[in-house]
């Protein structure tokens, strides 16, 4: 694993834990972890539970012992690691988003199928799809429970960023993060409506804005942000439905609110990741005096990941996404299949938020993804 801040942390939670709960082709050896800083990433080996350190990743690419390159990393270094690991013959699960920007990603994609041709697999790490909820909403789309889908609204709603005093971060600078709120939470609604719908983004018009344009560094100078903190978009879905998003880190009350919904001629589907063992169904079959949104506990062992885990209403939490991630990732490898979402999905998402971006730029003229 390259990277050890917050997602290495929850990606190592989940590697520790994957094999334990299913039952897997493949047992995960947590043999070495990527780190600039030695003394920080030694620390973080032993907490985490890695077995030895390397301060350069490619030194990672050459051992014996290392089948599988987990990156962790900030945006701007996604594409180089991922296409030497792909090269030299490593599986790779890369962070969301797959690149800062649509020449990334379609490199990544060159250099995965170009591996694939050798029986190394590749995969993006869009976790929210794997909440249970979301899945079981995949499933009743699919099942046309829905009828014809008509509205899609999805919404991610943080307030971290609300106070302007806060420092700098690398989130905050162009260069490293490639976007704002749009790249680091608008990514996962892209992906979540076109993940629960079945459907592609065909078209998008954007609107993007940064509220607080400069903050403290460590120093006490000011550090111009070059991202957008916000932004709002509407889209089609490739079967005509209208769709909504909205993406912002000031949000202030909102901690984690990742919401979807989603309205057909049969039916409506509602979800917050704030209470994300839910999921809300409006059957439109019902009588009207009868007639009203239900409320489905997802944890019963028929719902998807859930035969894995707890008893019916003992809760799973968001760390569990990541070892349900991990459980599909290590299924697809050892059956010699492609893990989804693919490094092409994560390009196709790539370009809904490049759409984005241009159509912000251009008066929120409509643009073709």
């Amino acid at each position: 694993m390259i990277g050890h801040a917050f997602m290495g942390a929850v990606h190592s939670q989940a590697w520790r834990s994957v094999a334990r709960f299913f039952d897997l082709p493949l047992a995960p050896r947590m043999v070495a972890l990527g780190g600039r800083d030695e003394r920080r990433a030694k620390e973080a080996a032993e907490r985490f539970g890695w077995a030895s350190v390397e301060t350069d990743w490619r030194a990672l690419l050459e051992r014996d012992d290392v089948q599988l390159v987990d990156i962790c990393t900030p945006g701007d270094t996604h594409a180089e690691i991922a296409v030497a690991a792909l090269e030299a013959g490593k599986h790779v699960l890369c962070e969301k988003p797959l690149a800062n920007s649509v020449e990334e990603a379609e490199r990544m994609v060159r250099a995965a199928e170009r591996a694939a041709e050798r029986g190394v697999r590749s995969m993006v790490a869009f976790n929210y799809r794997r909440v249970p909820a979301l899945s079981l909403a995949r499933r009743l789309v699919a099942a046309g429970r829905l009828g014809e889908l008509r509205h899609v609204r999805a919404v991610y709603l943080q307030d971290w960023l609300s106070d302007a005093t806060s420092p700098m971060t690398w989130r905050l600078r162009k260069e490293r993060a490639g976007s704002g709120a749009l790249g680091d939470i608008g990514a996962h609604i892209v992906d979540a409506a076109q993940f629960v719908t079945g459907e592609q983004l065909v078209g998008v018009c954007g609107l993007t804005d940064t509220f607080v344009r400069r903050r403290p560094r460590g120093s006490g100078e000011m550090e111009e942000v070059t991202v957008d903190d916000c932004a709002v978009f509407t889209g089609r879905l490739s079967h005509g439905a209208v769709a909504t998003f909205e993406a912002t880190r000031y949000a202030l009350g909102r901690k984690n609110a990742m919401r979807l919904e989603v309205n057909g001629s049969l039916g409506s589907l509602a979800f917050d990741f704030e209470s994300m063992n839910e999921l809300w169904f409006y059957d439109g079959a019902e009588p009207s005096e009868t007639a009203g949104f239900r409320r489905i506990v997802v944890t019963e062992p028929e719902h998807p990941y859930l035969g894995a885990w707890w008893p019916p209403g003992h809760v799973l939490g968001y760390e569990h996404t990541f070892t349900h991630e991990l459980a599909d990732l290590l299924t697809a490898i050892g059956a010699g299949e492609q893990p989804q979402p693919d490094f092409a999905e994560g390009l196709r998402v790539q370009r809904v938020l490049q759409a984005v971006a241009d159509s912000a730029a251009d008066g929120s003229r409509w643009k073709p993804v």
